[in-house]
């Protein structure tokens, strides 16, 4: 894919590789095991640039594009998939929505302080009644005096353990889309965040639920304008679905490279297993489709960075990424046999973390109604 790069490209996807291998990969099975990233981890990836690739740098980020940012979380997720949605969400749902819609006091208020790791974000939108159908959210936002208080229930937030600042969604009008409003918020009196979610995979990364009893933010809080939030959140959503199809993607790898390595040492039969056919071949189908998934996320990201319509390739590029990973992961158990179900070697752990990719920032299914929405228009709907 490197011809597909320009040379600054290829030098992020470089660095971010180096580190992934030196600094998280030795580590992926303890943090899991742990249940945790070590902050200090993450505060390098902030001196690095990585916790705000694409925020320019007068607000202290890297200053780069939407590719950079798809082929830092590939690297990243290669290594362990929990650390690459923790960034992920830093960068796309958190730092893009203030880009996008924030004032210029909000912006030099949060961006320099998530760009470098002083502060962690997390975004506010699922609760446990309003999924997909994110327009049905309950949580509230009344005014109180020139400010707000926000009321509510939020669930499946990542980084929501130990976050410092939240993009909140909350109903401010009336029922439907229009009557939701974004926001800007700290923990405060009238908040709280949950204890950890038990999970399927993402073990190190952080996964609660919040409440929210009247936590009261300022006027200036307020997220772009009253009304226009689930607005936000979807474009903030639309291109969060290209990072959750660099993050499959880089799963894919780790479980095809897996595979590949697995099977070139493992001997049985009176050779190595790798010449057998029923071998090869659910490794190449895996291999053929993970160029076709990244072909795919670079085109989207490349179409968002030329400032074009991105919402379908997004979501197309997520939908196919996401069944690639699940697929790849799914040989890599079967490739490995007993020791690809034990947790001596990764491959449970990838079989066990790709599958969230096909569930959240928009299930499988809801990527196929962007998509004949796309093609269809109101006739779709």
């Amino acid at each position: 894919m490197s011809g597909l790069l320009n040379d600054t490209q290829r030098e992020v996807r470089e660095l971010a590789r180096d580190f992934a291998e030196r600094r998280v990969a030795p580590h992926a099975a303890e943090w899991n095991a742990r249940h945790e990233i070590p902050r200090d981890v993450l505060r390098d990836l902030g001196a690095m640039g990585f916790l705000a690739v694409a925020v320019p740098e007068e607000y202290g980020g890297a200053g780069l594009d939407s590719t950079c940012l798809a082929l830092v979380i590939t690297e990243l997720a290669r290594a362990d998939a929990g650390l690459s949605v923790t960034v992920a969400v830093q960068n796309g749902l958190v730092c893009s929505p203030i880009l996008r819609a924030g004032t210029e006091e909000q912006k030099r208020t949060w961006l320099p302080r998530l760009a470098s790791g002083e502060v962690f974000g997390a975004y506010a939108l699922t609760e446990p009644d309003a999924g997909s159908d994110a327009a049905s959210l309950r949580a509230t936002a009344t005014r109180d005096g020139d400010g707000w208080r926000i009321s509510g229930s939020k669930m499946w937030i990542t980084n929501g353990g130990f976050a410092g600042v939240l993009v909140v969604f909350a109903r401010t009008g009336g029922q439907g889309s229009g009557g939701v409003s974004a926001f800007i918020a700290e923990p405060g009196e009238g908040f709280e965040a949950g204890p950890e979610l038990a999970k399927m995979g993402l073990h190190s990364s952080s996964t609660v639920g919040l409440t929210f009893d009247g936590l009261r933010v300022g006027a200036d809080a307020m997220l772009g304008e009253e009304g226009q939030g689930l607005k936000l959140a979807l474009a903030t959503l639309d291109g969060g679905r290209i990072t959750v199809a660099a993050q499959a993607c880089g799963i894919a790898q780790a479980a095809v490279d897996l595979a590949v390595d697995y099977a070139r040492h493992r001997e049985a039969f009176g050779g190595r297993i790798a010449r057998f056919q029923g071998v090869q071949f659910p490794v190449a189908d895996a291999s053929a489709k993970l160029d076709a998934a990244r072909l795919l996320m670079l085109h989207a990201a490349a179409l968002r960075d030329a400032g074009l319509p991105y919402r379908a390739e997004g979501a197309k590029a997520k939908l196919f990424a996401s069944a690639v990973a699940v697929e790849a992961a799914d040989v890599a158990v079967q490739t490995l046999g007993g020791y690809g179900y034990s947790a001596e070697y990764p491959a449970e752990r990838l079989y066990r973390d790709a599958k969230i990719t096909e569930l959240y920032e928009g299930t499988s299914q809801i990527q196929r109604l962007v998509i004949a929405r796309e093609l269809w228009g109101a006739d779709a709907r």
